[in-house]
């Protein structure tokens, strides 16, 4: 039997030669809705043995509404795994061992994502652990404060890193309105007077660790019939919460504007160029459109990183960054610079570079060789159960379904080289524009 991820990389390549395939995503899913909200998303795949189980909880930074609140969402991927009365700290972390699972959380500014790998023999208790552990989390007031204040030692940790600081003031000063505003570790000043929280921290859990914010994906070795009765049986019970947040709205920017990170040690300048762009859609093309732009105008494949990279050497990192959020967020160009006095220049090359998308059509060739590579390159990362679970949980944090990458790779195909003009002159201006610049200090 030829292997799927054979197939995958073939359809992925000869897709552009004809017509696309239907789908990007190649795994047959079921996705169940239990009667609390509960979503249930399995894959079964070809991969023997293994499975993956990742638990997205449509929480992060952004849910952070509350003055002074911010940094809970991240707090609670550190506080989950400090047990329940069943499965205390040592117990919880006892098992995953015992059964050689892999287990981790990450936290973003949409979701909050726990996840385990494992011998397929052993779903059933995972899935019981991790069902006791998101209805019944149990923490004193003493592991609260130890867990806060390790928060803080991860806080400035982080900020030891200058592209770590260059976010932080980029969202600072891009956004005035929105939770955006700040990173998923949450302002500093919060985040050191998280320790005497720990009334809200139960407040900030009873609202949003609750069924109808969470996606269950089981990826591997599975059946979804036997996986959807372990399901109902841990997890049936779950209570449905009542709380939904109003997210801020943004204004719209209405001039450009500038920041400088002074950092305190000698190390490269830093740039980061951003402009507004539009939240997540799959349905429309300015989304793809603008993935499709950071990889002509920003990829190692790209004339200007050709000239500033190669040919004149005055950088030796640059990137686009284009995250998909749920609101609104940033189209992000960045790059390191080899000389404080070459920096100006940089700028000009990045900004040169944008304008130009605007001013003249990419050709149609080179538009369909990025398509083709990104659709490629989705199908090569593919290669396991885990990879596909991780894959999905991006998504669904967004959309909560896997169709979701069906129709966003849909809108990849449909965009044509006016589509690209279109959206570089609608999003590219200076009113929405954000530029902050890192310099260092002197030896």
């Amino acid at each position: 039997m030829v292997p799927l991820i054979v197939l995958l990389l073939v359809s992925a390549v000869a897709g552009f030669a004809a017509d696309p395939p239907k789908k990007a995503f190649p795994y047959a899913y079921d996705q169940q809705d239990l009667p609390n909200g509960l979503r249930l998303i399995t894959v079964p795949t070809d991969f023997p043995n293994v499975v993956s189980l990742y638990i997205v909880v449509q929480t992060g930074s952004r849910n952070e509404i509350e003055s002074g609140k911010t940094g809970f969402a991240h707090f609670f991927e550190h506080m989950m795994f400090r047990g329940t009365k069943l499965f205390p700290t040592d117990k919880y972390t006892a098992t995953l061992k015992e059964v050689g699972a892999s287990s981790n959380a990450y936290t973003t500014d949409d979701r909050t994502v726990y996840h385990t790998t494992f011998s397929k023999q052993d779903l059933e208790r995972i899935m019981a652990m991790e069902a006791d552990r998101f209805q019944n989390l149990d923490y004193s007031e003493a592991a609260f404060r130890t867990e806060a204040l390790a928060v803080l030692g991860e806080y400035n940790k982080n900020n030891a890193a200058p592209l770590r600081k260059m976010d932080e003031r980029m969202r600072e000063t891009a956004f005035t309105k929105h939770t955006y505003q700040h990173t998923t570790m949450g302002f500093l000043a919060d985040v050191k007077d998280m320790p005497n929280q720990f009334a809200y921290s139960k407040v900030f859990f009873d609202r949003w660790y609750r069924p109808e914010y969470a996606t269950i994906i089981v990826t591997g070795d599975v059946a979804p019939a036997a996986t959807k009765a372990l399901v109902d049986k841990y997890w049936g019970q779950w209570k449905h919460g009542s709380y939904t947040a109003a997210i801020p709205t943004e204004p719209a920017q209405s001039g450009p504007k500038e920041a400088t990170v002074d950092w305190p040690t000698a190390t490269l300048p830093w740039i980061q160029v951003a402009f507004k762009k539009p939240p997540y859609d799959d349905m429309g093309v300015e989304n793809a459109a603008l993935d499709l732009i950071s990889f002509l105008g920003f990829s190692e494949n790209s004339p200007l990183y050709r000239k500033l990279i190669l040919e004149d050497q005055k950088s030796d990192v640059l990137y686009a960054d284009t995250p998909d959020r749920v609101d609104p967020y940033l189209f992000n160009v960045t790059a390191r610079v080899k000389k404080q006095e070459d920096v100006a220049q940089v700028r000009e090359s990045i900004l040169s570079t944008m304008a130009g998308f605007k001013d003249s059509l990419v050709s149609q060739e080179r538009l369909d060789q990025v398509k083709s590579h990104l659709r490629y390159q989705f199908a090569l990362s593919m290669d396991n159960s885990e990879a596909v679970a991780s894959t999905l949980a991006s998504f669904v944090g967004l959309k909560r379904t896997p169709e979701t990458i069906n129709r966003l790779y849909d809108a990849y195909a449909k965009v044509t080289a006016e589509d690209i003009r279109n959206v570089a002159r609608k999003y590219f201006n200076e009113n929405g524009r954000t530029v902050v610049v890192l310099v260092g200090g002197k030896q």
